[in-house]
C-alpha cells in the first residue's frame, strides 16, 4: 500500500521546519523523536528530494467518552461502551514555504488512509478525532466533514465516513 509519508527518522531534515505555529514546530524539532521512542505516537513526514520536512502528522490510539458523542451516534452503540476506541490525529502541520500547494489536504488524506487500514488489519477504531489548536484548524477540519464533539473542543470523523473514501 502506498502512502505519501514515511515514518520520521534521523535522516529527515527537520531543523528548518517552520509552520508558523510555535507549538507544532517545536514538537517536531524537540519532542517527536522522544514520543516515538516511548511508543506514545507515530510521526509521519512528507519530504522533498533533499529530505527536508515539508509537513508532518502524528497518530496514536485514544479513547473518547460516550457522553461526548452526538445523540444520533450514541443511539447506534451498545450502552455498555463507556469509552470508545478512536485514532487521535494529534498534530498536522505544513511548512510555511509549502503552503498553498494543498499539502495539508494530502497529509490529512494520508492520515485518514492509515487510520482506516489499521482497524481493518489489527485494532479497533470507530473514528478519527482531532483537537484543533486554533480557529484556523477548526475551519480546516470542518471543511473535510469533521464534526464538533459537544463540550470537548475536539472534532471527529466517523470511520463509517472514512470507509467511503477508501472502499474498493
Amino acid at each position: 500500500m502506498d502512502y505519501l509519508t514515511v515514518p520520521l527518522n534521523s535522516s529527515h531534515k527537520k531543523k528548518n521546519f517552520n509552520c508558523g505555529k510555535v507549538l507544532l514546530a517545536n514538537y517536531l524539532h524537540k519532542q517527536a523523536k522522544q514520543d516515538i521512542k516511548r511508543k506514545l505516537t507515530a510521526c509521519f513526514v512528507l519530504t522533498n528530494k533533499e529530505n527536508n520536512v515539508l509537513g508532518y502528522y502524528t497518530l496514536s490510539n485514544a479513547g473518547i467518552k460516550r457522553e461526548y458523542l452526538p445523540e444520533e451516534l450514541k443511539k447506534k452503540l451498545l450502552k455498555s461502551y463507556n469509552n470508545l476506541p478512536v485514532t487521535l490525529l494529534g498534530r498536522l502541520a505544513v511548512d510555511r514555504n509549502s503552503t498553498g500547494l494543498g499539502l495539508g489536504e494530502l497529509l490529512l488524506i494520508d492520515a485518514l488512509k492509515r487510520s482506516y487500514f489499521v482497524p481493518i488489519e489489527s485494532i479497533g477504531s470507530m473514528a478519527v478525532i482531532v483537537d484543533p489548536i486554533d480557529e484556523q484548524a477548526v475551519n480546516f477540519y470542518d471543511k473535510y466533514g469533521f464534526i464538533p464533539l459537544p463540550d470537548s473542543g475536539k472534532m471527529f470523523l466517523p470511520m463509517k465516513t472514512i470507509t467511503k473514501l477508501f472502499e474498493v
